[in-house]
């Protein structure tokens, strides 16, 4: 035997053994012989290095550091599922499914293939002629992240094909899950506790983590697992004509399946699979959120097709979130980047759902009334679609006789700002939107945006900066910046600071109706803004308007004309407006922002899909500038419908309110204020 020879027996053989190890679970070789062939092919490709293959076992770790994940477009879209909570939810998947197929007899049920919904990370694997060539996260399920040099170090996945009995398409996307075994995560973090490191809250977050580093030598340290679930791409070749035997052919070719998968009819037998598996649940060697029903049939999956981003041929099954009884402590109230005041429980730590919980979200002062949350009762948790921890239920017979029922703060508890509750919303909300520091993040990236205040330069990250380290406040603290404060910043040279004080100076110049809509009151858009600079003509007569006053502007109602007066009432923002105008900040009064006439004056419009020359903001200020008005949802006061290409549901919902639905050229038209002919057909 040639050294070839030998180096093309030694790869196969060790991808037979980690087979056998990683996908079957019934290795036949013990660990000092598997590394004795290891370091033997190793020595043979060192010394041949023209005979080395990627493809080869030894080429699983070793790829240099990435300075970053690069972009890649799927070939066909990683699509989520829909969700079914309950037996009824199923039932209607399945009714649908028969009706989709033209199932009309009862006594015919549907074949379907059954498996685990794994907890894990979706990916894909592209193989070419048989050979791993490239792997990708499902990112938006359009565009994901490149992780081949991690991927290739997942010894579960092979890097060339087994032949099993059937040929391999020429290309092939195999879609599956990454994952990590209970077994292997316990002793992950046995090593992290051994080395004084910091443990992993569960499997599904170690995974995560593992696979998205930009090392991947820390990646093959990890002890991660794939299990393939179906093929989002192949050419070349012939695939099965069911799921089932696709798992099956996938399998074969040495891919790891779930052997828990399995062929049942009719929705008692997805029901009774579903059952099965939630009794075998707690044994399993990998955690699942429930279970996942696909139509067996290949071609009928092509029938049913798609609604949204999301099959009509699959529905995940997913298992009622785990519970357990914890004494509640304390009730503190978080404000949220909308000024949002959400109440949230402080827990004695339970271990729940795989998770050790502390905290858990209480919703609002509605929720805590309506379930009587008291400090000190004992309280029963969940984690909510095994994810957000929170409170269920209240065990009231082991309430202590000194409770008291919890009353929400009239203040900020960051600000002290008033805070006050609209009767729309079940939420109280602190008013202080411009001076709040829990608010200032948001606050400044709306001010600073490109309809608002227009400050080109002015992203997240960089805000972020500015906040964290106390450099800015409130919006009115950019106007004060210098170029050695924004110098000292991470990663932004000489060149862009001075970039962006140009921006921010000539961002002063502005109009009325910009910067209305700048200071980000709740519930005044774009074109609210414009109706009340357009109305007031003036920002002082504005703040000192009362609720009458500002239902006099088109389209004001109760509750937008109680957030405006609330915004304009507090004192910290009076003073945050005072120190814009003391900044430069300027406008001119009286004028209008749009014109009150044009061939679009009252007209409402909404705007979907892709538009053929336009981008939807070029046609949103087309729009405006003519007098008309963009709403972003469909209602029975939309007059049109500019519907490009992919339009999305507001299309359907336009057609079933009659709104007359029209394209670019169309919108040119009326533009031009010439007649035409309209039509709520697509």
């Amino acid at each position: 035997m040639d050294v070839s020879e030998r180096i093309a027996f030694l790869s196969a053989e060790i991808d037979r053994h980690n087979h056998r190890y990683y996908v079957l679970d019934a290795p036949t070789i013990n660990d000092a012989d598997y590394d004795r062939l290891f370091r033997e092919l190793q020595a043979l490709e060192t010394a041949n290095p023209q005979l080395l293959r990627s493809d080869s076992p030894t080429q699983r770790v070793g790829a240099a550091p990435l300075a970053e994940f690069v972009s890649v477009t799927h070939a066909s879209p990683m699509l989520s599922l829909n969700n079914a909570f309950g037996d009824d939810e199923v039932a209607a998947f399945d009714r649908r499914v028969r009706e989709g197929l033209a199932v009309d007899d009862d006594t015919v049920e549907v074949a379907y293939s059954a498996e685990p919904k794994f907890d894990g990370l979706a990916v894909g694997l592209s193989y070419r002629h048989g050979i791993f060539v490239q792997g990708a996260t499902r990112g938006d399920g359009i565009t994901g992240e490149d992780i081949t040099v991690n991927l290739r170090t997942l010894r579960s996945i092979p890097l060339r094909l087994l032949p099993g009995d059937s040929a391999w398409p020429e290309q092939l996307e195999v879609r599956g899950e990454v994952l990590m075994l209970r077994r292997d995560f316990e002793r992950l973090n046995q090593r992290q506790r051994a080395a004084g490191e910091k443990e992993f809250v569960n499997p599904r977050n170690a995974a995560a983590g593992s696979l998205r580093q930009l090392d991947p030598r820390i990646t093959a340290s990890r002890p991660l697992r794939f299990f393939a679930y179906g093929v989002g791409f192949a050419d070349g070749g012939e695939l099965p004509e069911t799921h089932s035997a696709l798992l099956d052919r996938l399998a074969a070719w040495g891919l790891p399946v779930a052997s828990e998968r399995r062929r049942v009819h009719g929705l008692t037998g997805l029901l009774a699979y579903h059952a099965d598996i939630g009794r075998r649940r707690a044994n399993l060697p990998y955690d699942i959120d429930g279970v996942v029903y696909k139509v067996d049939d290949r071609a009928a999956q092509q029938r049913l097709g798609f609604i949204s981003r999301a099959p009509r041929f699959a529905i995940a099954h997913k298992f009622p979130a785990e519970e357990a009884v914890t004494q509640l402590l304390d009730i503190s109230v978080q404000v949220g980047r909308t000024g949002a005041l959400t109440p949230v429980a402080r827990l004695a730590p339970v271990f729940v759902g795989g998770v050790t919980v502390t905290n858990a979200t209480l919703h609002n002062e509605d929720e805590i009334r309506r379930k009587d949350v008291r400090v000190g009762d004992s309280v029963v948790v969940r984690r909510a679609g095994d994810v957000i921890p929170e409170v269920v239920r209240v065990l009231v017979d082991q309430r202590p006789a000194t409770s008291q029922p919890f009353v929400m703060p009239m203040t900020c508890p960051v600000c002290g700002s008033a805070a006050a509750r609209s009767d729309d919303e079940a939420v109280s909300r602190c008013t202080g939107g411009l001076y709040c520091p829990a608010q200032c993040k948001q606050a400044v990236l709306h001010f600073a945006s490109r309809r608002a205040m227009d400050i080109e330069g002015l992203g997240d990250k960089l805000v972020d900066q500015l906040v964290d380290q106390h450099i800015v406040r409130t919006p009115a603290d950019l106007y004060r910046l210098g170029l050695l404060s924004l110098v000292a910043l991470d990663r932004l040279a000489e060149k862009s600071a001075n970039n962006l004080l140009a921006a921010i100076e000539k961002s002063k110049q502005t109009t009325l109706a910009r910067f209305i809509y700048a200071l980000g009151i709740r519930n005044v858009g774009e074109s609210t803004a414009r109706d009340l600079a357009r109305h007031f003509g003036s920002l002082d007569r504005l703040l000192t308007a009362d609720v009458g006053q500002l239902q006099q502007v088109p389209d004001v109602g109760p509750v937008v004309a109680e957030s405006i007066r609330l915004f304009c009432a507090e004192p910290h923002n009076q003073e945050a407006i005072a120190q814009l105008r003391a900044a430069g900040v300027h406008w001119q009064e009286g004028d209008a922002t749009a014109p009150v006439g044009g061939p679009l004056s009252g007209k409402v419009f909404v705007l979907t899909g892709t538009l053929p020359t336009l981008s939807r903001d070029s046609a949103s200020q087309l729009i405006q500038s003519a007098g008309g008005k963009v709403s972003g949802s469909v209602s029975k006061k939309t007059d049109f419908l500019l519907a490009g290409d992919e339009a999305g549901n507001k299309l359907d919902k336009a057609r079933g309110l009659g709104v007359t639905i029209i394209d670019e050229a169309q919108l040119r038209t009326l533009l031009a204020n010439a007649p035409m002919e309209t039509t709520t057909d697509d």
